[in-house]
């Protein structure tokens, strides 16, 4: 989908082709200059996804950014990222997250929106002055959430183009224990196999090549934390060596993880990239792992795994996309528990594969995800999909890999979701529910509740939610609620009688 540059404000786009700067300054003093331009990214029936640009064109670093707008009556911004938002009536306020903060000369940060209704933002300004041309202020300090993700491209002509660089941000949270900085592979291999309850590894920018394992074990009250930049990038090259008849960690042998969690709870993942894996990131029975703000791309098969039990999950704020490259079939965004054939290696549960009660939140997931962007497998239970963006280009079909999200689980909450979908890609519905028979028996794909999503599904699929058997959960129906929209369906909003 190409960009669409609007006339934003009409006086935005004649004053960046100015980018004068609004504060006089004394012809010696370095400073910067502020700029922020307005493009449309996407435009559907009901709204349109947008993203914000902040530039420098000064000759000095600005260290902290706040855009503020009006919208028109009618429209407002449904959900965004990469930034704080505040909102007063019609008036709305972005301030710059810790790790987007900085803008060096010559250089951009930017964040996203997306917004229901049509109008376009007015009065724009950028530290209190027009967003054509900035001043030189500095924003007053405001609390540094972690990371939000940063909206991915339209795709150019190849089947598979290359992402843009999504922003660096600050390594969080703050350490409050010992901090151990590496460099290297081998130095990080070391931080990890060495690490203890409440410490803190730190990844310089760089790119680490290896198989990088963690089978030391968190506390709550002291989690291990591994943290760094967005340019602090894990690469494993493998796989390599004889596996096991059931992946677990043996001498020899590299599965091919950019990183590996195994019998590893209560660790901390933060702001740092993995890609060009055959997996990206897989927890093996370790609960209680938070991950937020991680760039996972360009893998072989899924892109973020919990399996074998690693219950209690989070992963936020993060962006997952061009997964499948070798097996689009089993490329899945984001994955959680395992199939019930695959029970007899990962269900370390009385038999089931319990990674119950994960939160997938605030989290952009495709484009180029080539199996579902998010499979809930049966057995797992009470987990909750929240305030995450779709995107469903390149959706490849292969072994019913069709929809958004795929929810074999049970008891599951999906609210507040985006998504879209566009060519190419093989896509039937947005989300969709199978009942998988298992033994132990679980009631697969009952139980569960969608509120307030909104879904696009480009005049090709049919559903944005379909139930796929009514019958299989009479004792525990699954609910859609009327809060939830769809545009571009083929044939409506759900298979199934909506709730009020």
């Amino acid at each position: 989908m190409s960009t669409l540059r609007t006339p934003l404000i009409g006086a935005l786009a004649a004053a960046l082709a100015v980018g004068a700067a609004v504060t006089a300054l004394p012809a010696h003093a370095a400073a910067p200059r502020l700029t922020a331009a307005f493009a449309q990214s996407s435009v559907w029936d009901t709204g349109y996804g947008a993203q914000i640009t902040v530039g420098n064109s000064g000759d000095a670093a600005a260290t902290g950014w706040t855009v503020e707008f009006d919208l028109p009556a009618g429209t407002t911004v449904a959900n965004s990222w990469s930034a704080t938002r505040s909102q007063s009536g019609t008036h709305y306020t972005f301030v710059n997250l810790g790790w987007n903060g900085t803008v060096a000369p010559g250089a951009t940060q930017s964040f996203g929106f997306n917004a229901a209704g049509g109008g376009l933002p007015l009065n724009c300004t950028v530290n209190g002055a027009p967003c054509g041309g900035g001043g030189t202020g500095t924003p007053t300090p405001t609390p540094t959430p972690t990371a939000s993700p940063s909206p991915s491209p339209s795709p150019t002509s190849s089947p598979l183009p290359t992402p843009t660089p999504t922003p660096t941000p600050t390594p969080t949270p703050t350490p409050t224990g010992p901090v151990v900085d590496v460099a290297t592979a081998a130095q990080l291999s070391a931080a990890l196999a060495d690490a203890t309850p409440g410490r803190t590894i730190r990844l310089a920018p760089g790119e680490y090549h290896g198989a990088f394992l963690a089978q030391r074990a968190g506390t709550a009250a002291a989690p291990i934390t591994l943290t760094g930049p967005r340019t602090a990038v894990l690469v494993n090259d493998g796989p390599s060596g004889d596996a096991p008849a059931c992946p677990e960690p043996a001498a020899g042998w590299d599965p091919g993880y950019g990183l590996w969690l195994y019998g590893a709870p209560y660790w901390n993942l933060t702001g740092f990239t993995v890609r060009d894996a055959k997996k990206g990131v897989v927890l093996d029975s370790s609960p209680h792992v938070t991950i937020d703000g991680l760039y996972v791309h360009h893998t072989e098969d899924e892109g973020v795994h919990f399996r074998r039990s690693s219950a209690d999950g989070v992963i936020r704020n993060s962006v997952v996309e061009y997964t499948g490259l070798v097996q689009p079939g089993y490329g899945e965004g984001v994955y959680l528990g395992s199939a019930g054939s695959n029970w007899g290696c990962h269900g370390n549960s009385a038999g089931v594969d319990r990674s119950d009660r994960v939160l997938v939140e605030n989290n952009r997931i495709g484009p180029y995800v080539a199996a579902e962007l998010i499979d809930v497998k049966e057995g797992t239970t009470g987990g909750t999909i929240r305030g995450n963006t779709f995107d469903g280009r390149g959706i490849s079909g292969q072994n019913s890999a069709d929809s958004w999200v795929d929810v074999k689980g049970v008891d599951y909450l999906i609210e507040n979701n985006t998504g879209t979908f566009a060519a190419p890609g093989t896509f039937a519905n947005g989300y969709e529910t199978h009942n998988p028979s298992t033994t132990p028996a679980f009631a697969n794909g009952c139980g569960n509740t969608w509120r307030g999503n909104r879904s696009d599904l480009g005049g090709v699929g049919a559903y944005a939610i379909k139930v796929t058997s009514v019958s299989a959960c009479a004792g525990r129906p699954n609910t859609v609620y009327a809060s939830n929209t769809v545009t571009g369906a083929v044939s409506g909003l759900t298979n199934v009688p909506v709730t009020p």
